[in-house]
């Protein structure tokens, strides 16, 4: 098992859709979100996400057709 920790930044467009759910649910995947702001017309989140290293990249290969950014991160979340 690995752990990444990313930040995905969304559109208007896709604000209502349960990404994070479909992504965990589409891919062997667990979902911790640290981080959120959800507005609007825009919504960033920042995420560890657990599971084999294949499933991730699957995983986010899949979110970033579906139009969303992804960013690694860095360092503590929480602490900032």
């Amino acid at each position: 098992m690995s752990s990444r920790r990313v930040k995905f930044t969304y559109s208007e467009t896709l604000i209502t859709e349960p990404i994070i759910y479909q992504l965990a649910h589409k891919f062997d995947i667990v979902t911790n979100i640290c981080r959120a702001d959800v507005r609007k017309d825009m919504g960033w989140v920042v995420l560890e996400l657990v599971g084999d290293d294949n499933e991730i990249d699957k995983g986010l290969e899949w979110i970033v057709s579906a139009g969303v950014r992804v960013y690694p991160v860095a360092g503590d979340i929480i602490e900032g």
